[in-house]
Protein backbone atom coordinates (compact mmCIF):
# COMPACT_ATOMS: atom_id res chain seq x y z
CA UNK A 1 0.00 0.00 0.00
CA UNK A 2 1.09 3.59 -0.71
CA UNK A 3 0.81 6.60 1.59
CA UNK A 4 -0.42 10.00 0.42
CA UNK A 5 -1.28 13.42 1.81
CA UNK A 6 -4.56 14.90 0.58
CA UNK A 7 -4.01 18.41 -0.81
CA UNK A 8 -7.56 19.45 -1.65
CA UNK A 9 -11.07 18.25 -2.41
CA UNK A 10 -11.82 18.09 -6.14
CA UNK A 11 -14.93 19.22 -7.95
CA UNK A 12 -16.65 15.82 -7.60
CA UNK A 13 -16.08 15.73 -3.84
CA UNK A 14 -13.12 13.34 -3.72
CA UNK A 15 -9.88 14.15 -1.95
CA UNK A 16 -6.95 14.78 -4.31
CA UNK A 17 -3.31 13.97 -3.62
CA UNK A 18 -0.83 15.56 -6.03
CA UNK A 19 1.97 13.18 -7.03
CA UNK A 20 4.84 13.40 -9.57
CA UNK A 21 2.84 11.11 -11.86
CA UNK A 22 -0.38 13.11 -11.55
CA UNK A 23 -3.34 13.44 -9.19
CA UNK A 24 -4.61 10.51 -7.14
CA UNK A 25 -8.27 10.66 -6.13
CA UNK A 26 -9.38 9.31 -2.77
CA UNK A 27 -13.06 9.27 -1.85
CA UNK A 28 -14.31 10.36 1.58
CA UNK A 29 -11.05 12.12 2.48
CA UNK A 30 -10.25 15.71 3.46
CA UNK A 31 -7.42 18.22 2.91
CA UNK A 32 -4.43 17.62 5.14
CA UNK A 33 -5.22 13.98 5.85
CA UNK A 34 -2.59 11.28 5.54
CA UNK A 35 -4.09 8.19 3.93
CA UNK A 36 -3.02 4.75 2.81
CA UNK A 37 -4.37 2.63 -0.03
CA UNK A 38 -3.85 0.95 -3.40
CA UNK A 39 -3.80 3.08 -6.54
CA UNK A 40 -5.95 1.70 -9.37
CA UNK A 41 -6.29 3.84 -12.49
CA UNK A 42 -5.59 7.03 -10.61
CA UNK A 43 -7.93 6.27 -7.73
CA UNK A 44 -7.03 5.17 -4.24
CA UNK A 45 -8.85 1.99 -3.26
CA UNK A 46 -9.11 0.37 0.19
CA UNK A 47 -8.55 3.81 1.70
CA UNK A 48 -7.32 3.88 5.30
CA UNK A 49 -7.07 7.24 7.08
CA UNK A 50 -3.83 7.39 9.06
CA UNK A 51 -4.04 11.01 10.25
CA UNK A 52 -7.55 12.52 10.17
CA UNK A 53 -8.23 16.20 9.57
CA UNK A 54 -9.33 18.37 12.47
CA UNK A 55 -12.30 19.26 10.24
CA UNK A 56 -13.50 15.65 10.12
CA UNK A 57 -16.78 15.01 11.95
CA UNK A 58 -18.87 11.91 12.55
CA UNK A 59 -21.26 11.15 9.66
CA UNK A 60 -24.94 10.88 10.53
CA UNK A 61 -26.26 8.56 7.82
CA UNK A 62 -26.36 4.78 8.43
CA UNK A 63 -25.51 4.35 4.72
CA UNK A 64 -22.47 6.67 4.83
CA UNK A 65 -19.54 5.38 2.79
CA UNK A 66 -21.70 3.11 0.67
CA UNK A 67 -24.50 5.39 -0.58
CA UNK A 68 -23.41 7.76 -3.32
CA UNK A 69 -25.70 10.57 -2.22
CA UNK A 70 -23.97 12.22 0.75
CA UNK A 71 -20.25 11.95 0.09
CA UNK A 72 -19.24 15.01 2.16
CA UNK A 73 -21.10 14.60 5.44
CA UNK A 74 -17.82 13.87 7.23
CA UNK A 75 -16.73 17.51 6.71
CA UNK A 76 -17.52 20.20 9.30
CA UNK A 77 -19.88 22.91 8.12
CA UNK A 78 -17.64 25.95 7.61
CA UNK A 79 -14.90 24.40 5.44
CA UNK A 80 -17.55 22.41 3.57
CA UNK A 81 -19.56 25.55 2.72
CA UNK A 82 -16.36 27.46 1.92
CA UNK A 83 -15.43 24.67 -0.52
CA UNK A 84 -18.74 25.08 -2.33
CA UNK A 85 -18.10 28.80 -2.63
CA UNK A 86 -14.66 28.02 -4.04
CA UNK A 87 -16.17 25.76 -6.72
CA UNK A 88 -18.17 28.75 -7.95
CA UNK A 89 -15.05 30.94 -7.94
CA UNK A 90 -13.11 28.36 -9.95
CA UNK A 91 -15.89 28.03 -12.53
CA UNK A 92 -16.02 31.80 -13.01
CA UNK A 93 -12.22 32.04 -13.15
CA UNK A 94 -12.17 29.67 -16.12
CA UNK A 95 -14.13 32.34 -18.00
CA UNK A 96 -11.90 35.13 -16.60
CA UNK A 97 -14.73 36.47 -14.44
CA UNK A 98 -14.09 38.10 -11.07
CA UNK A 99 -16.89 39.27 -8.81
CA UNK A 100 -18.10 39.23 -5.25
CA UNK A 101 -19.00 35.68 -4.23
CA UNK A 102 -21.01 35.61 -1.05
CA UNK A 103 -20.95 32.98 1.68
CA UNK A 104 -22.79 29.81 0.69
CA UNK A 105 -26.41 29.67 1.84
CA UNK A 106 -26.79 26.56 3.99
CA UNK A 107 -29.82 24.28 4.09
CA UNK A 108 -30.77 22.11 7.07
CA UNK A 109 -30.96 18.31 7.27
CA UNK A 110 -34.38 16.66 6.91
CA UNK A 111 -35.49 19.30 4.40
CA UNK A 112 -35.46 17.58 0.98
CA UNK A 113 -39.03 17.40 -0.33
CA UNK A 114 -38.01 15.59 -3.54
CA UNK A 115 -36.22 12.23 -3.77
CA UNK A 116 -35.56 9.82 -6.61
CA UNK A 117 -35.77 6.33 -5.10
CA UNK A 118 -34.56 3.48 -7.29
CA UNK A 119 -36.41 0.17 -6.95
CA UNK A 120 -34.80 -3.23 -7.47
CA UNK A 121 -35.52 -6.84 -6.61
CA UNK A 122 -33.07 -8.30 -4.13
CA UNK A 123 -31.73 -11.84 -4.54
CA UNK A 124 -34.29 -13.09 -2.04
CA UNK A 125 -37.09 -11.63 -4.19
CA UNK A 126 -37.84 -8.64 -1.98
CA UNK A 127 -38.40 -5.25 -3.58
CA UNK A 128 -36.04 -2.67 -2.06
CA UNK A 129 -35.84 1.10 -2.49
CA UNK A 130 -32.64 3.09 -2.29
CA UNK A 131 -29.91 5.11 -3.92
CA UNK A 132 -27.02 4.17 -6.18
CA UNK A 133 -23.82 3.15 -4.41
CA UNK A 134 -20.68 5.24 -4.82
CA UNK A 135 -19.30 4.84 -8.35
CA UNK A 136 -21.54 1.83 -8.97
CA UNK A 137 -24.91 0.76 -10.36
CA UNK A 138 -25.45 -1.33 -7.24
CA UNK A 139 -28.38 -0.24 -5.09
CA UNK A 140 -27.98 0.71 -1.45
CA UNK A 141 -31.21 0.02 0.42
CA UNK A 142 -32.40 3.08 2.32
CA UNK A 143 -34.46 2.85 5.47
CA UNK A 144 -33.39 6.21 6.90
CA UNK A 145 -32.12 9.35 5.16
CA UNK A 146 -30.88 12.38 7.14
CA UNK A 147 -31.39 14.85 4.26
CA UNK A 148 -34.96 13.85 3.36
CA UNK A 149 -38.19 15.22 4.75
CA UNK A 150 -39.12 12.75 7.54
CA UNK A 151 -42.57 12.30 6.00
CA UNK A 152 -40.97 10.79 2.90
CA UNK A 153 -38.75 8.53 4.98
CA UNK A 154 -41.75 7.33 6.98
CA UNK A 155 -43.50 6.38 3.73
CA UNK A 156 -40.67 4.18 2.38
CA UNK A 157 -42.27 0.85 3.47
CA UNK A 158 -45.53 1.80 1.74
CA UNK A 159 -43.66 3.12 -1.31
CA UNK A 160 -41.89 -0.25 -1.54
CA UNK A 161 -45.28 -1.89 -1.98
CA UNK A 162 -46.15 0.63 -4.69
CA UNK A 163 -42.89 -0.12 -6.51
CA UNK A 164 -43.59 -3.87 -6.50
CA UNK A 165 -46.29 -3.38 -9.14
CA UNK A 166 -43.81 -2.05 -11.71
CA UNK A 167 -41.60 -5.13 -12.17
CA UNK A 168 -43.91 -6.86 -14.61
CA UNK A 169 -41.33 -6.72 -17.43
CA UNK A 170 -37.83 -8.14 -16.74
CA UNK A 171 -36.18 -5.06 -18.29
CA UNK A 172 -37.99 -2.62 -16.01
CA UNK A 173 -35.84 -0.69 -13.53
CA UNK A 174 -38.36 1.58 -11.81
CA UNK A 175 -37.43 4.88 -10.21
CA UNK A 176 -39.95 6.56 -7.91
CA UNK A 177 -39.74 10.35 -8.08
CA UNK A 178 -41.29 11.25 -4.75
CA UNK A 179 -42.39 14.80 -3.88
CA UNK A 180 -43.93 16.02 -0.66
CA UNK A 181 -46.64 18.56 -1.51
CA UNK A 182 -49.27 20.47 0.41
CA UNK A 183 -51.64 17.61 -0.44
CA UNK A 184 -49.33 14.77 0.55
CA UNK A 185 -47.04 12.53 -1.48
CA UNK A 186 -46.92 12.79 -5.25
CA UNK A 187 -45.11 9.87 -6.96
CA UNK A 188 -44.12 9.67 -10.62
CA UNK A 189 -42.58 6.38 -11.76
CA UNK A 190 -40.07 6.16 -14.61
CA UNK A 191 -37.87 3.34 -15.90
CA UNK A 192 -40.74 0.96 -16.68
CA UNK A 193 -40.19 -0.94 -19.94
CA UNK A 194 -42.81 0.00 -22.50
CA UNK A 195 -41.32 -0.62 -25.94
CA UNK A 196 -41.17 -4.42 -25.80
CA UNK A 197 -43.63 -4.93 -22.95
CA UNK A 198 -46.36 -2.61 -24.12
CA UNK A 199 -46.56 -0.91 -20.75
CA UNK A 200 -48.26 -2.14 -17.60
CA UNK A 201 -51.01 -4.72 -17.88
CA UNK A 202 -54.42 -3.93 -16.41
CA UNK A 203 -53.65 -6.26 -13.48
CA UNK A 204 -50.35 -4.49 -12.72
CA UNK A 205 -52.03 -1.09 -12.95
CA UNK A 206 -54.69 -2.19 -10.46
CA UNK A 207 -51.99 -3.52 -8.13
CA UNK A 208 -50.23 -0.16 -8.31
CA UNK A 209 -53.46 1.77 -7.73
CA UNK A 210 -54.41 -0.33 -4.70
CA UNK A 211 -50.91 0.12 -3.24
CA UNK A 212 -51.12 3.89 -3.85
CA UNK A 213 -54.42 4.04 -1.99
CA UNK A 214 -53.03 2.04 0.92
CA UNK A 215 -50.07 4.43 1.02
CA UNK A 216 -52.48 7.42 0.93
CA UNK A 217 -50.63 8.95 -2.01
CA UNK A 218 -52.07 12.17 -3.35
CA UNK A 219 -51.23 10.97 -6.86
CA UNK A 220 -49.45 8.12 -8.62
CA UNK A 221 -48.34 8.61 -12.22
CA UNK A 222 -46.31 6.65 -14.76
CA UNK A 223 -43.89 8.88 -16.71
CA UNK A 224 -46.26 11.81 -16.32
CA UNK A 225 -49.49 9.90 -17.04
CA UNK A 226 -51.75 9.78 -14.00
CA UNK A 227 -52.76 6.30 -12.82
CA UNK A 228 -54.72 7.41 -9.78
CA UNK A 229 -55.26 10.72 -7.96
CA UNK A 230 -56.91 11.00 -4.58
CA UNK A 231 -56.05 14.69 -4.19
CA UNK A 232 -54.53 17.21 -6.58
CA UNK A 233 -50.90 17.77 -5.48
CA UNK A 234 -50.45 21.47 -4.78
CA UNK A 235 -47.52 23.72 -3.97
CA UNK A 236 -47.27 27.36 -2.94
CA UNK A 237 -45.32 29.90 -5.01
CA UNK A 238 -45.60 33.24 -3.26
CA UNK A 239 -49.29 33.83 -2.61
CA UNK A 240 -50.35 31.45 -5.40
CA UNK A 241 -51.40 27.84 -4.90
CA UNK A 242 -50.33 25.84 -7.95
CA UNK A 243 -51.47 22.37 -9.03
CA UNK A 244 -48.19 20.57 -9.69
CA UNK A 245 -48.17 18.72 -13.04
CA UNK A 246 -47.41 15.00 -12.88
CA UNK A 247 -43.65 14.65 -13.17
CA UNK A 248 -43.31 18.43 -13.00
CA UNK A 249 -40.19 20.24 -11.77
CA UNK A 250 -39.98 21.60 -8.24
CA UNK A 251 -37.00 22.95 -6.33
CA UNK A 252 -35.77 20.21 -4.00
CA UNK A 253 -35.54 22.19 -0.75
CA UNK A 254 -38.05 24.89 0.28
CA UNK A 255 -35.41 26.86 2.20
CA UNK A 256 -33.13 26.96 -0.86
CA UNK A 257 -36.03 28.04 -3.05
CA UNK A 258 -36.92 30.81 -0.61
CA UNK A 259 -33.33 32.13 -0.58
CA UNK A 260 -33.13 32.17 -4.39
CA UNK A 261 -36.53 33.83 -4.80
CA UNK A 262 -35.64 36.45 -2.19
CA UNK A 263 -32.43 37.33 -4.01
CA UNK A 264 -34.26 37.65 -7.34
CA UNK A 265 -36.92 39.89 -5.79
CA UNK A 266 -34.31 42.18 -4.27
CA UNK A 267 -32.52 42.47 -7.61
CA UNK A 268 -35.61 43.41 -9.66
CA UNK A 269 -37.05 45.89 -7.18
CA UNK A 270 -38.34 48.92 -9.06
CA UNK A 271 -38.67 47.14 -12.42
CA UNK A 272 -41.54 48.11 -14.71
CA UNK A 273 -41.81 44.80 -16.58
CA UNK A 274 -40.10 41.46 -15.91
CA UNK A 275 -39.44 38.37 -18.01
CA UNK A 276 -39.20 34.98 -16.29
CA UNK A 277 -37.55 32.51 -18.66
CA UNK A 278 -37.50 28.75 -18.01
CA UNK A 279 -40.25 29.52 -15.51
CA UNK A 280 -41.60 25.99 -14.89
CA UNK A 281 -44.92 26.22 -13.08
CA UNK A 282 -44.12 29.64 -11.62
CA UNK A 283 -41.54 29.27 -8.84
CA UNK A 284 -40.25 32.80 -9.52
CA UNK A 285 -43.14 34.08 -11.64
CA UNK A 286 -45.66 34.63 -8.86
CA UNK A 287 -43.26 36.35 -6.43
CA UNK A 288 -41.93 38.53 -9.29
CA UNK A 289 -45.49 39.56 -10.16
CA UNK A 290 -45.72 41.34 -6.82
CA UNK A 291 -43.15 43.78 -8.24
CA UNK A 292 -44.26 44.27 -11.86
CA UNK A 293 -46.12 42.60 -14.73
CA UNK A 294 -44.39 39.38 -15.80
CA UNK A 295 -44.10 37.54 -19.10
CA UNK A 296 -43.19 33.90 -18.45
CA UNK A 297 -42.04 31.16 -20.80
CA UNK A 298 -41.09 27.50 -20.50
CA UNK A 299 -41.01 24.45 -22.77
CA UNK A 300 -43.29 22.48 -20.44
CA UNK A 301 -46.88 22.96 -21.56
CA UNK A 302 -48.24 21.24 -18.42
CA UNK A 303 -46.16 23.63 -16.32
CA UNK A 304 -47.44 26.66 -18.21
CA UNK A 305 -51.03 25.39 -18.00
CA UNK A 306 -50.64 24.97 -14.23
CA UNK A 307 -49.19 28.47 -13.95
CA UNK A 308 -52.06 30.01 -15.91
CA UNK A 309 -54.65 28.11 -13.88
CA UNK A 310 -53.16 29.38 -10.63
CA UNK A 311 -53.17 33.07 -11.55
CA UNK A 312 -56.63 33.50 -10.08
CA UNK A 313 -55.58 31.99 -6.75
CA UNK A 314 -53.00 34.68 -5.96
CA UNK A 315 -53.63 38.11 -4.50
CA UNK A 316 -51.81 41.41 -4.83
CA UNK A 317 -50.08 40.63 -8.13
CA UNK A 318 -49.57 42.46 -11.38
CA UNK A 319 -50.53 40.87 -14.72
CA UNK A 320 -48.92 37.57 -15.78
CA UNK A 321 -48.66 36.42 -19.39
CA UNK A 322 -47.36 32.88 -19.90
CA UNK A 323 -46.32 30.99 -23.02
CA UNK A 324 -45.32 27.38 -23.67
CA UNK A 325 -42.17 27.79 -25.75
CA UNK A 326 -38.99 25.78 -26.23
CA UNK A 327 -36.37 28.39 -25.38
CA UNK A 328 -33.57 26.21 -26.76
CA UNK A 329 -35.12 25.91 -30.21
CA UNK A 330 -36.86 29.31 -30.21
CA UNK A 331 -35.37 31.66 -27.64
CA UNK A 332 -37.19 34.85 -26.74
CA UNK A 333 -35.70 37.64 -28.87
CA UNK A 334 -35.40 41.37 -28.11
CA UNK A 335 -38.75 42.02 -29.80
CA UNK A 336 -40.44 39.38 -27.59
CA UNK A 337 -38.78 40.96 -24.55
CA UNK A 338 -39.55 44.55 -25.54
CA UNK A 339 -40.23 46.69 -22.51
CA UNK A 340 -38.68 44.24 -20.04
CA UNK A 341 -36.19 46.12 -17.90
CA UNK A 342 -35.49 43.05 -15.75
CA UNK A 343 -35.05 39.43 -16.84
CA UNK A 344 -34.78 36.30 -14.69
CA UNK A 345 -33.64 33.03 -16.26
CA UNK A 346 -33.34 29.62 -14.60
CA UNK A 347 -32.29 27.07 -17.25
CA UNK A 348 -31.53 23.36 -16.88
CA UNK A 349 -27.98 22.14 -16.24
CA UNK A 350 -27.02 22.64 -19.89
CA UNK A 351 -27.39 26.40 -19.46
CA UNK A 352 -28.96 28.67 -22.05
CA UNK A 353 -26.27 30.02 -24.37
CA UNK A 354 -28.64 30.92 -27.24
CA UNK A 355 -31.22 32.52 -24.97
CA UNK A 356 -28.48 34.42 -23.15
CA UNK A 357 -27.27 35.88 -26.44
CA UNK A 358 -30.77 37.20 -27.06
CA UNK A 359 -30.95 38.67 -23.54
CA UNK A 360 -27.67 40.47 -24.20
CA UNK A 361 -29.28 42.29 -27.14
CA UNK A 362 -32.26 43.57 -25.13
CA UNK A 363 -32.47 46.89 -23.29
CA UNK A 364 -32.89 45.20 -19.90
CA UNK A 365 -30.77 46.79 -17.20
CA UNK A 366 -31.04 43.94 -14.67
CA UNK A 367 -30.57 40.23 -15.35
CA UNK A 368 -30.78 37.52 -12.70
CA UNK A 369 -29.30 34.13 -13.56
CA UNK A 370 -30.31 31.13 -11.47
CA UNK A 371 -28.25 28.02 -12.11
CA UNK A 372 -27.67 24.45 -10.93
CA UNK A 373 -24.37 24.27 -12.85
CA UNK A 374 -21.61 26.83 -12.16
CA UNK A 375 -19.74 25.82 -15.34
CA UNK A 376 -22.57 26.59 -17.75
CA UNK A 377 -23.52 29.65 -15.71
CA UNK A 378 -19.99 31.01 -16.15
CA UNK A 379 -20.15 30.38 -19.91
CA UNK A 380 -23.48 32.21 -20.17
CA UNK A 381 -22.25 34.99 -17.88
CA UNK A 382 -19.33 35.63 -20.22
CA UNK A 383 -21.84 36.35 -23.04
CA UNK A 384 -23.62 38.94 -20.91
CA UNK A 385 -20.38 40.52 -19.70
CA UNK A 386 -19.04 40.81 -23.25
CA UNK A 387 -22.30 42.60 -24.14
CA UNK A 388 -21.75 45.24 -21.47
CA UNK A 389 -23.21 43.73 -18.30
CA UNK A 390 -21.35 43.54 -15.01
CA UNK A 391 -21.77 40.50 -12.76
CA UNK A 392 -22.25 42.31 -9.47
CA UNK A 393 -22.60 39.41 -7.06
CA UNK A 394 -23.07 35.66 -6.89
CA UNK A 395 -24.83 33.79 -4.08
CA UNK A 396 -23.99 30.06 -3.86
CA UNK A 397 -26.75 27.85 -2.46
CA UNK A 398 -26.21 24.42 -0.88
CA UNK A 399 -29.51 22.93 -2.00
CA UNK A 400 -28.20 19.35 -2.10
CA UNK A 401 -26.72 18.94 1.35
CA UNK A 402 -23.44 16.99 1.72
CA UNK A 403 -23.12 16.47 -2.03
CA UNK A 404 -20.66 18.07 -4.46
CA UNK A 405 -23.57 19.85 -6.17
CA UNK A 406 -23.83 23.63 -5.80
CA UNK A 407 -26.43 26.06 -7.10
CA UNK A 408 -26.25 29.83 -7.38
CA UNK A 409 -27.96 33.11 -8.15
CA UNK A 410 -26.01 35.78 -10.03
CA UNK A 411 -27.11 39.40 -10.46
CA UNK A 412 -26.02 41.33 -13.55
CA UNK A 413 -26.37 45.06 -14.17
CA UNK A 414 -25.78 46.75 -17.49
Amino acid sequence: MDIFTIDRVGGQGDGVAQTPSGPVFAGLTLPGETVRGVVVDGRLEEVEIITPSSDRIAPVSPQYGDCGGCSLQHWSEKPYLDWKREQVRLALARERIETEIEATVATPPASRRRLALHARRAQDGRVVLGFKARRSWRLVEVKACPVADPRIVAAIPALTQVAAAFFEHPKSAPTLHVTWTLSGLDVDVTGVERRSGGGLSADAQMQAIHAARRADLARLSLAGDTLVMARQPKVAFGTATVSLPAGGFLQAVPQAEAAMVSRALTAVKGAKKIADLFCGAGTFTFPLATVAPVIAADASKPGIDALKAAVGSAKGMKAITAEARDLFRRPMNPYDLKGCDAIVFDPPRAGAIDQTAQIADTKAGIVVGVSCNPQTFARDARVLIDAGFRLETVMPVDQFLWSSHVELVGVFKR
